[in-house]
């Protein structure tokens, strides 16, 4: 299948590589599958209504989104399982109560005064995020009491049911091979199990909802879990090869930006693709802070990594990139060079859509 894009772009492109994404899907389906846990995606990785449709393919119905605008825009496209994995509060009330009657619909508290003066006029799901470590939100495991006192609390409502616990280790990104990996998913799974029979006298049986992409990647056991939510799998990028969650053939987006200028003197080159295409997520790569990895262009969509050329800078809307002399040499302005995200989730995000290798633009919510 050879690539249809246009070969002198006028601005950065993101490109879906279909059959790359369709074998990572399939690969964690049957993961899933041989561990005997429900797969619900998190897609707030494509936010896709095309790419939605391969997952239900594989026979995935029940997904995870990561705000109300992206529940939205997936139940307009017929998907009834939706768990919003991200904090409820107050203000988010009447877009939920207006999305519970179309979709199951699941919300994640963080905060026992969250559900404060609020009621629903149609049952939804209610998670407890636990922080199993990565320290961004959720309830201390240690707190117990607070957690027992909301469980009581919830048990007497009956516009609300506590379906579980919901955890994202997402201290997994800082590990780096699968024995580390593999330490966080077992402390994770350790912590959210006994806290599941510490709140079983009140809650009656809780489900555990557990979801990272290096966990769900690398671990092949999920004892006591009932679902898996990863969501970067579906692309993958340069953090999840480095942690040893994927190979380099898995990344499945690539950004093709158009050379701009070339500073010979100073070893780099520039194009056009800066933090409002790439984000600014970066990361140390051989001691050195990089915004994206160039690969070798190829008639089937791209190649081998070309660990040499480096995306060191980012303003606005330039990348600058730093390059050996020999490929400064022979590169003009207007040609394309290809490079593998830090973050496949930022930059699909902040491009909005992507063209797949054979020319087809696919649209992204918002």
């Amino acid at each position: 299948m050879a690539m249809s894009f246009p070969s002198s772009l006028s601005e950065p492109v993101l490109l879906l590589d279909e059959a790359r994404v369709r074998h990572n899907l399939k690969r964690m389906a049957e993961r899933a599958a041989a561990a005997g846990v429900r797969l619900r995606p998190h897609f707030k990785t494509h936010q896709s209504h095309t790419v939605g449709r391969w997952f239900r393919e594989l026979g995935v119905e029940a997904i995870t989104v990561s705000s109300l605008s992206m529940a939205e825009y997936f139940v307009a496209d017929g998907w009834r399982d939706i768990t919003l994995a991200f904090p409820f509060h107050p203000g988010m009330r009447d877009r939920v109560d207006a999305l519970a009657p179309r979709t199951a619909f699941g919300i994640v508290l963080a905060d026992p005064q969250a559900l404060d003066g609020v009621r629903f006029s149609t049952r939804v799901d209610a998670w407890l995020k636990i922080d199993v470590g990565s320290r961004r939100t959720g309830f201390d495991p240690e707190d117990l009491d607070v957690l027992r006192d909301l469980a009581a609390a919830l048990a007497g409502r009956d516009d609300i049911r506590l379906r579980g616990l919901l955890a994202h280790a997402g201290h997994s990104y800082d590990a780096r091979g699968g024995q580390a990996i593999a330490a966080v998913h077992a402390e994770t799974l350790g912590l959210l199990g006994r806290l599941r029979d510490d709140l079983a006298d009140i809650s009656g049986p809780l489900e555990l909802s557990v979801g990272d992409t290096p966990t769900c990647s690398t671990v092949g056991a999920f004892p006591g879990v009932d679902e898996i939510r990863p969501g970067n799998y579906v692309f993958y990028d340069l953090s999840q090869w480095q942690i040893g969650a994927c190979a380099v053939e898995d990344i499945a987006v690539a950004m093709a930006c158009p050379v701009v200028a070339r500073h010979p003197a100073r070893g780099e080159l520039v194009v056009h693709g800066g933090a409002v295409h790439f984000s600014k997520d970066a990361m140390d790569f051989d001691g050195q802070r990089i915004f994206g990895l160039a690969v070798e262009a190829a008639p089937d969509g791209w190649g081998a990594l070309r660990p040499e050329i480096r995306l060191v800078r980012l303003s606005q809307e330039h990348g600058i990139v730093a390059a050996p002399d020999e490929v400064i040499a022979r590169t003009r302005p207007g040609e394309t060079l290809l490079f593998l995200p830090v973050h496949s989730c930022l930059t699909a995000d902040a491009m909005g859509r992507y063209l797949t290798l054979t020319g087809e633009p696919v649209e992204m919510t918002g």
